[in-house]
């Protein structure tokens, strides 16, 4: 943007354009709505619902209770659905083999959204992290995370994601190569309509840990198998920005439909970066740990719970961001009278 020519004070005084709220909405550059929002959501494999103790107002949902959300993100303008899954960590082993089960609680889930509302769209977590008993993105071998296997059981776990009737695969494990793995899957599978989201830059972050919690992830750093004490190897070094934008181009060109930065708030430069160079739709996810940092302060009184969510929201938007996947969605929309 061309900067104007200002005219000196008193001639030009900035204040008049902030006098009143119908002028203030009449000038303002960023425009936060419903539309803009896609809705984080744990499912589990029980009934009802079960609150997350770091993230009050959030519970995991079972699958009835999902599909009723499905409705009701219809009902609030909410164009989709980011699901996550809870499972049983009996269950869990260190290849994560549920990833990619057909019958398993991801594919029963999104079958039951759809059903109950398919104008919503549904996207999917393609990574292992929610089904291995070590916590990991990927497999192991003597402490090391190994790319190309993972990828592997990505596109396993993808395919059934889609056959199972996501809209949008979101590969959030960091993997080099596993776009164009799962792009090249899709298009010999007939299922070339399903979008890809890329966590294109996801940083190894302290704002994860919340999240962690309401999946029931394995601790990292013990376990039976040999296992990393952290996700440095494959997320990326929150030091860095171009690094970023070699992720993105590197997505794109494999076949990335739509490209998204993780963590949200404190990586709005990361954002607007990647807006400015590819021009792509670009999305933020406001994490576990920047939910539960707002829901605290404001179960202290220290901030204004209305105010705060739609101030953060609206960061992302002036960012750049084509939306904000957020645990606020429903309460952010229902705030803008939806």
């Amino acid at each position: 943007m061309k900067s104007a020519h200002l005219a000196a004070y008193p001639a030009l005084r900035l204040r008049r354009l902030r006098q009143a709220d119908w002028v203030r909405r009449l000038v303002r550059e960023s425009v936060l709505t419903p539309a803009d929002l896609i809705w984080s959501m744990v499912v589990h494999e029980g009934e009802g619902e079960v609150p997350v103790g770091s993230m009050p107002g959030v519970s995991r949902l079972s699958v009835k209770d999902c599909a009723k959300a499905a409705v009701e993100a219809r009902r609030l303008g909410i164009p989709a659905i980011a699901v996550f899954p809870h499972i049983d960590g009996a269950k869990k082993d260190a290849t994560g083999s549920l990833a990619h089960d057909p019958n398993g609680l991801v594919a029963t889930a999104v079958k039951a959204m759809k059903d109950a509302a398919p104008e919503v769209g549904i996207m999917c977590d393609v990574a292992l992290d929610p089904f291995t008993d070590h916590g990991h993105d990927g497999l192991i071998e003597n402490g090391r995370i190994l790319n190309d296997p993972t990828i592997e059981t990505l596109v396993r776990q993808g395919i059934m994601q889609a056959e199972a009737g996501a809209d949008i695969l979101a590969p959030s494990d960091m993997m080099d190569g596993r776009c164009g793995a799962l792009r090249q899957a899709l298009e010999s599978g007939g299922l070339q309509d399903v979008m890809i989201m890329s966590y294109a830059a996801k940083y190894a972050s302290a704002f994860y840990g919340p999240y962690r919690e309401a999946i029931g992830s394995g601790k990292l750093g013990t376990g039976s198998v040999d296992n990393p004490g952290d996700k440095k190897t494959y997320q990326m070094d929150f030091a860095n920005s171009d690094e970023a934008l070699r992720e993105v181009a590197l997505d794109i060109a494999e076949g990335a439909d739509m490209v998204m930065v993780k963590p949200g708030m404190p990586y709005l430069d990361i954002v607007q970066r990647v807006v400015e160079t590819f021009a792509m739709p670009t999305f933020a996810f406001q994490v576990s740990g920047e939910y539960a940092m707002i829901k605290a302060a404001t179960q202290n009184g220290w901030l204004d719970e209305e105010r705060a969510i739609l101030e953060s929201l609206g960061a992302f938007k002036r960012a750049g961001a084509a939306g904000v996947i957020t645990y606020f969605a429903p309460v952010a929309a229902r705030l803008m009278g939806a």
